[in-house]
């Protein structure tokens, strides 16, 4: 009771002492603008030097800060010389910066969230703001990186609202791993697992972690690239970090409420080009009877259209003409509704918080198909004292995500109307079971593939996640110079899932049904680390810069879940309601203790020498193998002012090489264990594993040499960012094949290597810079040359994904001295002459199986520009892709089924090779099958990305308004045309994967789509 009255007597002191001071306070305002051109600046940094509170300008130049008669602020932003003024009386104050060829530091965060000046700086960094993920915005926040950093590849999943973003960084990632970079928020490495994928058997894609977080609430993206930048955070970042910074509240600043709402439509896209000039049917001609419609509906190998009448699969006549009721029909406008409340103020000189609140509400191109997501957010810090400051972070996610699409393989596929015959109207098949039965209407020769309108109006398909991340980091100063840090983050998801094969659906046993699946799953993520940290000025002309720490990262994931097949009573949906019970129990735990250093060194801000050290012991290896040292060294030179050219702002080299490590993706492979199974004749039985344990398995490691140069010129008008890096990977650890004589039929291998080589250019510029008008252009560009060094023992080919049309037949390898994944498929068989060779029937023969390029582009990047006249503002991003290659199912199927464009030759009087000529159908159908080297299309586009058209609402205009403070609003535009693109019927970008063994491999996923939306942000008081 004493400790409780005292607390509430210090509060009634606080607030007393606070009212009295802001009594002898008041509000200053002002606007800062520049000398050049007289434009508002946003963005300054306007400090309080009395009591070093501060703010900074909103993006019409304008501020307002707290200040007493005693109050001196400075005025400081990059590449401006700062200025100072004393308060007195003053109630407004207006400024002029003016430009500063000296001031051109730039804080950017690099590892560890520690805050650095780019110009000393050994490695390649990017930082993407706020703006350019908000506006044109997308659901999975990491798609909006597409085309905006050089040497980073984004290929988001088309499986609807929920899906993975893949994200790959400078070339091919491990052999061995996800591919996926490191994300870390505020300084915390969060957990971005998967949560199942499509494979070419089926499946759906139940999203990622970086998915669940909501843009409003991101400050920056920064992306580290380089093994240099991410070498002190060791494990999982030899693929990358992508650093988040959250948005937060300004010491000293007043009340600040905002809110944002956002519409986004997406429109299906149909990228096909199929033939329309012949119907449905098999060996020229139409059905004739029901059953021959349904059998034939996928087929478009009957004759001419005519526009007369045809059976249907239900005993109706349908005119036999190309139908304007074709598969994208089935789709709805997909829309995306975000509102997003944000809250903050400064609480005194000392601390500061911002609250938001966001709710996503997405509705998918698939009927009864979309994700809800609330998102609430805090941020505080608070100095405790002068040396001491606490900083605390907490993100709660709530997502639902509804009837998630299975995609690739037909069962339960919304897309399988893609391939009907040209004079078939999808409509037809509504509502797509019957209604006194339930039964699922089949509409082709295969009850496996799915009516879609049955799966969208039947189906269950539903994922749950409550997922909390939270931070706490105290700093104590004990000098200006010296300083140590304690830092906690936990990342924990409680997911939740329910899938069913609905009553009455046609391949599920009597019609039905069964629980796939109903349970719950559990994953944590938690770090804590310890930093202790030096700055010292040696001399007037040497820095030195110390950093030491420890880090203990554990993750947890357990999961529990109950199903059942056959449903006693139609669509009672409860695992006490199956014919046969089955139950599932899986759990995974792994600990990685860490300890690492960084020692940087400068002179006189021209020369920086940094070194890091970063040693690992995981919990997934043996003892005698677990630890590993990884070092790292970095240099910067700036060489600006020892050269006499006026044109030239800033210029530095650098150089770097670092060794980053890595464990195994899964766990417990080094050890032998043993299962629980079936009993037999009621005695408990067990099972052992068919892999081999490897007892020899160490961390693998992935080393990486960067040369670059950064360049500025004509007052940065005009910057140079240029990167040349050479990486490669060593004792990457894989699965291999054993005869199954030996017991096994795999093993974990330690053998795998592959060498990445590339340049990476970005290129800024301000062309046209006027009092009213400016055009800001930004170009990068990224080249690649990837190269699989070792695989297995025997560096055999590592066979990893292939979709369901090219099964066995065409694939994706991991092949020795090409670049990888490498689609490898089955080549014409040629004559001694060089022609076609095909069998006595006419028939295409198939050849070899031939490498026939990567799923990885060699060439990419993009081209964004923006332009702002009084307070209007218009942008677009081009990106561009070229030199990978992509397996297409769809290409697969049109040859196969009579849809495509090339099969039209030879309809009438048969294909002739080698002077045998073989029927239309049997032709194209064996060429489908047996040389699937057709099925392999070109994947290069230029892409208009995105279009922005806004305008902001001049401050003046809310003077008298008592709430708002200022409007914005823009026009947006998302993937909204391909300028070029050589794959005829598909969209390349397109696939059904969310992990590198299905890149590049495309067929049954939805449709692309193509969005458009409006922006408004409110300002209020």
């Amino acid at each position: 009771m004493k400790k409780i009255l005292s607390i509430a007597l210090a509060l009634v002191l606080t607030i007393g002492l606070m009212a009295n001071v802001q009594a002898q306070t008041r509000v200053l305002k002002g606007v800062v603008t520049a000398s050049t051109d007289g434009l508002p600046m946003p963005g300054v940094t306007i400090l309080d030097k009395s009591n070093q509170t501060g703010t900074t300008t909103n993006i019409d130049g304008e501020y307002s800060i707290s200040v007493s008669p005693s109050s001196v602020l400075v005025f400081s932003f990059i590449g401006y010389a700062s200025k100072e003024f004393p308060v007195g009386n003053l109630t407004e104050l207006d400024v002029v910066l003016a430009e500063d060829a000296s001031e051109l530091s730039e804080v950017v965060v690099t590892a560890l969230g520690i805050s650095k000046d780019k110009e000393t700086l050994g490695y390649s960094v990017t930082q993407v703001g706020s703006e350019a993920l908000t506006t044109a915005r997308e659901t999975n926040v990491a798609n909006s990186l597409a085309g905006r950093v050089a040497g980073l590849v984004v290929k988001g999943t088309n499986s609807g609202p929920g899906g993975t973003s893949k994200i790959t960084l400078r070339g091919l990632p491990s052999i061995s791993g996800t591919g996926s970079p490191l994300y870390v928020i505020n300084g915390i490495p969060m957990d971005n697992t998967q949560r199942g994928s499509a494979g070419q058997w089926g499946g759906a894609d139940g999203g990622d972690g970086i998915g669940n977080l909501s843009p409003d609430d991101i400050e920056t993206m920064t992306v580290l690239k380089g093994q240099a930048a991410s070498a002190l955070y060791g494990s999982r970042a030899s693929n990358g970090v992508i650093l988040i910074t959250t948005k937060k509240g300004s010491k000293g600043d007043d009340w600040s409420l905002t809110y944002t709402m956002n519409v986004m439509a997406e429109n299906p896209v149909d990228f096909t080009d199929f033939q329309e000039v012949y119907g449905q049917g098999v060996g020229g001609l139409k059905p004739t009877t029901a059953v021959d419609a349904q059998t034939s509906g996928r087929l478009a190998w009957g004759a001419k259209m005519d526009g007369s009448q045809v059976i249907g699969f239900d005993g109706n006549q349908y005119p036999y003409s190309p139908s304007n009721d074709r598969y994208i029909d089935f789709y709805r406008t997909g829309t995306n509704f975000t509102n997003t409340v944000s809250i903050s103020k400064g609480l005194g000189k000392d601390g500061s918080f911002r609250m938001s609140a966001s709710n996503l509400d997405a509705k998918s191109i698939v009927p009864n198909s979309g994700v809800d997501r609330l998102s609430l957010n805090l941020n505080v810090e608070q100095n405790i004292t002068e040396k001491f400051n606490v900083t605390a972070m907490i993100n709660y996610t709530d997502q639902k995500s509804t009837n998630v699409p299975n995609l690739s393989d037909g069962p339960k596929n919304p897309n399988n109307f893609l391939l009907l015959a040209p004079n078939i109207r999808q409509s037809i098949f509504a509502p797509g079971f019957d209604p006194e039965t339930g039964a699922e209407t089949v509409f082709s020769d295969d009850i496996y593939v799915t009516n879609p309108y049955f799966i969208a109006n039947q189906g269950v398909n539903d994922i749950g996640r409550k997922r909390t991340i939270s931070a706490i980091s105290t700093k104590y100063s004990f000098t200006k110079d010296i300083y140590a840090m304690i830092r906690f983050g936990n990342d924990a998801s409680n997911d939740d899932f329910f899938g069913v094969d609905p009553s009455g659906l046609a391949y599920s046993a009597n019609l039905q049904g069964g629980l796939n699946g109903r349970g719950q799953s559990s994953r944590t993520e938690t770090n804590i680390d310890g930093i202790l940290g030096a700055n010292f000025d040696l001399t007037s002309k040497l820095n030195l810069d110390l950093l030491a720490g420890a880090n203990r990262r554990n993750n947890k994931f357990e999961s529990v879940g109950v199903g059942g097949s056959r449903f006693v009573i139609p669509y009672l949906y409860s695992p006490f309601n199956v014919e046969a019970f089955n139950r599932s129990y899986s759990y995974n735990e792994r600990e990685v203790q860490s300890a690492y250093y960084s020692v940087g060194i400068g002179y006189n801000n021209i020369l920086t020498l940094t070194t890091t050290g970063r040693y690992d012991v995981y919990s997934t290896l043996p003892t005698s193998n677990n630890s590993i040292f990884s070092p790292s060294v970095a240099a910067a030179f700036v060489f600006d002012q020892l050269i006499d050219m006026p044109a030239l702002d800033f210029g530095k080299v650098r150089a770097s090489y670092a060794v980053t490590s890595g464990e195994p993706f899964d766990a417990y492979q080094s050890t032998f264990y043993y299962n629980s199974a079936n009993s037999y004749n009621g005695v408990p039985a067990g099972s052992s594993p068919t892999a081999l344990p490897n007892l020899n398995l160490k961390p693998f490691t992935t080393s990486e040499l960067e040369l670059g140069v950064d360049l500025s010129f004509f007052n940065n008008r005009l910057g140079f960012d240029i990167a040349y890096y050479e990486k490669e990977t060593h004792n990457e650890i894989m699965n291999a094949n054993l005869s199954i004589t030996s017991g096994f039929n795999s093993s974990v291998v330690a053998t795998g290597s592959t060498s990445n080589k590339g340049l990476e250019v970005l290129v800024t510029g301000v062309p046209v810079q006027t009092s009213n008008f400016q055009w800001k252009t930004s170009f990068n560009l990224s080249n690649v040359k990837s190269e699989i060094l070792s695989t297995d023992p025997n560096n055999n080919p590592i066979n990893l994904g292939q979709n369901r049309g090219t099964l066995g037949n065409a694939i994706t390898s991991y092949v020795v001295g090409e670049a990888g994944p490498q689609i490898r498929a089955y080549d014409y068989a040629y004559n001694a002459d060089g022609s076609i060779m095909v069998s006595e029937a006419g028939l295409p023969v198939r050849g070899e199986l031939i490498n026939m390029g990567s799923v990885l582009p060699t060439l990419y990047g993009g081209w964004n520009n923006e332009f702002n006249y009084k307070g209007v503002s218009f942008s677009f991003l081009i990106d561009y892709n070229y030199g990978n290659k992509v397996l297409s199912a769809t290409e697969f199927y049109s040859i196969f089924r009579g849809l495509n464009q090339i099969t039209l030759e030879g309809r009438e009087s048969g294909v002739t090779n080698g002077g045998v000529t073989a029927p239309a159908q049997a032709y194209y159908q064996a060429l489908a099958q047996n040389v699937t080297s057709t099925s392999v299309v070109d994947g290069d586009f230029i892409k208009l990305r995105q279009l922005t058209l806004g305008y902001t609402f001049p401050a003046k205009w809310f003077g008298n308004v008592p709430v708002l403070k200022g409007l914005s609003a823009s026009l947006v535009g998302r993937n909204l045309a391909f300028l070029m693109r050589k794959a005829k019927n598909i969209d390349p970008e397109a696939n059904f994967g969310s992990n590198i063994n299905y890149t590049g491999i495309e067929g049954g996923n939805l449709p692309s789509t193509r969005s458009f939306g409006f922006n408004l942000n409110f300002k209020l008081n």
